[in-house]
């Protein structure tokens, strides 16, 4: 019982984790949504964004992994000192005036230019979570799930609505991957 109830523990933190982290797809997608994008372009952005969210983060988890052999008992630490500098970054860059400048992603490099810049935190939060060695499989699964997800689900939003929660998306995964890291420090 109390492996199960571990077990959900872990699984609960990832898939809050991803939420947070496909907060930043979403918040960007309003913006690209609110230039009007055909629904066929919408689907085909957020593949390539699944796609991102789950490299980045598999590709900071094995970093994160190789770090914690050299690191030993202060990976913990190290980990979640991470997620409190990317989350106080996500906080920072959400209320600061200049927002993301306008990429063509009618383009492929435009596309993958706005994929890498919604899935780079991905990395980092990989390498946290290389450092407690989590479920590599599950972890990178639901982080493209929630990524692709958010993605059209702000895409779609952007395309009906204004950009009140464009500026505040960004800011709520911060403090999410924040508290996450405050409690792994503690």
């Amino acid at each position: 019982m109390a492996i199960a109830t571990a077990q959900w523990g872990q699984l609960s933190t990832i898939v809050i984790m991803a939420i947070a982290l496909g907060m930043d797809a979403f918040s960007l997608g309003i913006g690209l949504g609110m230039r009007g994008i055909r629904l066929l372009h919408i689907i085909y952005i957020s593949m390539v964004i699944a796609i991102f969210h789950i490299l980045m983060p598999l590709m900071g988890m094995f970093t994160g992994h190789y770090v914690s052999t050299i690191l030993g008992g202060v990976a913990v630490a190290t980990g979640g000192g991470l997620l409190v500098l990317l989350g106080c970054h996500m906080i920072y860059s959400s209320m600061s005036s200049g927002r993301t400048p306008y990429l063509n992603i009618g383009t492929v490099w435009g596309l993958l230019l706005f994929s890498l810049s919604v899935s780079i935190d991905s990395f980092a939060v990989g390498i946290s979570l290389g450092l407690f060695a989590s479920e590599i499989v599950i972890t990178v699964i639901l982080f493209g799930i929630f990524g692709g997800a958010m993605s059209v689900m702000g895409l779609m939003l952007g395309r009906r609505v204004g950009k009140w929660m464009g500026e505040y998306g960004e800011a709520f995964g911060g403090v999410i991957l924040l508290a996450f890291g405050l409690k792994f420090l503690f």
